[in-house]
Protein backbone atom coordinates (compact mmCIF):
# COMPACT_ATOMS: atom_id res chain seq x y z
CA UNK A 1 0.00 0.00 0.00
CA UNK A 2 0.85 3.52 -0.53
CA UNK A 3 2.74 5.25 2.07
CA UNK A 4 -0.46 7.67 3.15
CA UNK A 5 -2.66 4.52 3.59
CA UNK A 6 -0.67 2.10 5.87
CA UNK A 7 -3.33 -0.26 7.42
CA UNK A 8 -6.69 -1.76 5.71
CA UNK A 9 -8.14 0.70 8.17
CA UNK A 10 -6.71 3.56 6.58
CA UNK A 11 -8.27 2.62 3.59
CA UNK A 12 -12.35 1.45 4.23
CA UNK A 13 -13.40 4.28 6.49
CA UNK A 14 -16.81 2.67 7.28
CA UNK A 15 -19.68 0.85 5.85
CA UNK A 16 -22.53 2.36 3.93
CA UNK A 17 -26.02 1.37 4.82
CA UNK A 18 -29.01 2.88 2.78
CA UNK A 19 -31.94 1.05 0.98
CA UNK A 20 -30.60 0.69 -2.06
CA UNK A 21 -27.48 -0.78 -0.60
CA UNK A 22 -29.42 -3.31 1.92
CA UNK A 23 -30.81 -4.62 -1.41
CA UNK A 24 -28.11 -4.90 -3.41
CA UNK A 25 -26.69 -6.79 0.01
CA UNK A 26 -29.70 -9.19 0.02
CA UNK A 27 -30.17 -9.53 -3.80
CA UNK A 28 -26.38 -9.88 -5.50
CA UNK A 29 -24.30 -10.28 -2.19
CA UNK A 30 -22.71 -6.57 -2.67
CA UNK A 31 -21.79 -4.58 0.26
CA UNK A 32 -21.32 -0.87 -0.16
CA UNK A 33 -18.27 1.05 1.89
CA UNK A 34 -17.00 4.84 2.14
CA UNK A 35 -13.83 4.72 1.70
CA UNK A 36 -10.18 7.08 1.54
CA UNK A 37 -10.02 9.31 -1.17
CA UNK A 38 -6.63 8.17 -2.72
CA UNK A 39 -7.77 4.26 -2.30
CA UNK A 40 -7.60 2.64 -5.78
CA UNK A 41 -9.52 -0.70 -6.42
CA UNK A 42 -6.60 -2.81 -5.61
CA UNK A 43 -5.99 -1.21 -2.27
CA UNK A 44 -9.58 -1.54 -1.30
CA UNK A 45 -9.72 -5.35 -2.44
CA UNK A 46 -7.14 -6.34 0.36
CA UNK A 47 -8.28 -4.20 2.72
CA UNK A 48 -11.79 -5.71 2.51
CA UNK A 49 -10.32 -8.95 2.27
CA UNK A 50 -7.80 -8.46 5.30
CA UNK A 51 -10.36 -7.07 7.56
CA UNK A 52 -13.59 -9.28 7.00
CA UNK A 53 -11.70 -12.52 6.20
CA UNK A 54 -13.76 -12.94 2.96
CA UNK A 55 -12.79 -13.27 -0.74
CA UNK A 56 -14.06 -10.30 -2.82
CA UNK A 57 -14.83 -10.86 -6.75
CA UNK A 58 -15.44 -7.31 -8.19
CA UNK A 59 -14.75 -3.73 -6.67
CA UNK A 60 -16.62 -1.05 -8.30
CA UNK A 61 -15.78 2.40 -7.16
CA UNK A 62 -17.34 5.62 -7.66
CA UNK A 63 -16.74 9.36 -6.58
CA UNK A 64 -19.37 11.33 -4.72
CA UNK A 65 -19.06 15.49 -5.33
CA UNK A 66 -19.93 17.21 -2.34
CA UNK A 67 -23.00 19.04 -2.06
CA UNK A 68 -23.41 22.85 -1.58
CA UNK A 69 -24.42 24.27 1.48
CA UNK A 70 -25.76 27.40 2.74
CA UNK A 71 -25.72 29.00 6.61
CA UNK A 72 -27.42 32.22 6.56
CA UNK A 73 -25.72 33.95 3.63
CA UNK A 74 -22.47 32.06 3.52
CA UNK A 75 -22.34 29.36 0.87
CA UNK A 76 -19.71 26.21 1.68
CA UNK A 77 -19.77 22.59 0.68
CA UNK A 78 -19.51 19.14 2.18
CA UNK A 79 -16.47 17.40 1.13
CA UNK A 80 -15.99 15.03 -1.63
CA UNK A 81 -15.70 11.35 -0.91
CA UNK A 82 -15.42 7.97 -2.90
CA UNK A 83 -17.71 4.74 -2.91
CA UNK A 84 -16.80 1.39 -3.17
CA UNK A 85 -19.29 -1.46 -4.45
CA UNK A 86 -17.65 -4.43 -3.38
CA UNK A 87 -18.94 -7.95 -4.63
CA UNK A 88 -17.95 -11.55 -2.60
CA UNK A 89 -17.47 -15.02 -4.45
CA UNK A 90 -19.92 -17.06 -3.72
CA UNK A 91 -20.36 -18.57 -0.19
CA UNK A 92 -19.24 -15.58 1.56
CA UNK A 93 -21.09 -12.83 3.31
CA UNK A 94 -20.00 -9.96 5.50
CA UNK A 95 -22.22 -9.89 9.58
CA UNK A 96 -22.47 -7.32 10.74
Amino acid sequence: MAQHLRTPQDVVEKFWFTERTNMLQEDEGRYAFKVDLRANKAQIKNAIESIFKVKVDNVRVMNVPGKIRRVRVRAGSTPHWKKAIVKLKPGYTIEF
